[in-house]
Order: structure tokens, then sequence, then C-alpha cells
């Protein structure tokens, strides 16, 4: 089941900008490796789990992962074949946004081999270009 937010205020959110760098989340923070973002754009619920789901079963079950993104932005979409007008769609799905050097996933008590081949199998599942990173 993809990612989504429990209760919102507001469903209906505008595009907004994706413009710059992340100046925050940049950083491996909490696991010793991470995959950082290098590409802008929106990752959905769906693609985020895919890549979880790729990066447990190359790390064999074993160590530890975090999400550090979330999709909290909402994206409307009308039905095929429908006349513009009446309003503004209803919710089709949700997204988080990327921008370059945010970091995606971390994870740590595993090798760097382990890790490097789990990671990559991630980021081929991400709408962006990825790099490995890991702790200074």
């Amino acid at each position: 089941m993809p990612l989504l937010p429990n209760k919102v205020k507001y469903r209906k959110m505008h595009r907004g900008s994706r413009k710059g760098t992340a100046q925050r989340g940049n950083q491996v923070s909490f696991g010793s490796f991470g995959l950082q973002s290098l590409g802008r754009g929106w990752i959905t619920g769906t693609q985020i789990e895919a890549a979880r789901v790729a990066i447990s079963r190359g790390m064999k079950r074993k160590g530890s992962m975090w999400i550090r993104i979330f999709p909290q932005k909402s994206v409307t979409k009308k039905p095929l074949e429908v006349r513009m007008g009446k309003g503004k769609a209803n919710v089709d799905h949700w997204v988080a946004v990327v921008k370059p050097a945010t970091m995606l996933f971390e994870v740590d008590g595993v090798s760097e081999n382990v890790a490097r081949a789990a990671l990559s199998s991630a980021a081929a599942k991400m709408p962006v270009r990825c790099r490995f990173a890991h702790r200074d």
C-alpha cells in the first residue's frame, strides 16, 4: 500500500515551486550510507514503496533502513474525456517534492557492497537521477 497522509486539513494544493537545492535533509544523518537525489521532481508514494521493497530485499532484511521523504503533496486529476471547467478535480495521488541533494533513503548495519547494490536497485525505481552517499 502506498504512503499517504492520515489526515490533512486542506486536501487540494497548488503545484508549487521546485527551484533551488535542498537546504535541509541533504546529509546522511541516521545510517552509514544513503541514496541522494541529483535531480528535481515529484516522487509518488507508490515509487517510494517500490524502492523500499527493493532495498529490504537487497539487504536480505538485515540492518536498518530509514525513509527520509514522505508524500504530503496532493495531486489532482480529472477523469478521461471530461470537459474543462466545473472546478478543481479530486485527489488522484500523493507525491513528495524532491530537490537536488535531498537524501531519499539511508541504510546501516550492512557492508558497503551490500548497501551499494541495494540502493542502486532502489535508484532504478526513482524518477530522478540518484547517487550513493556515505557518512563523512
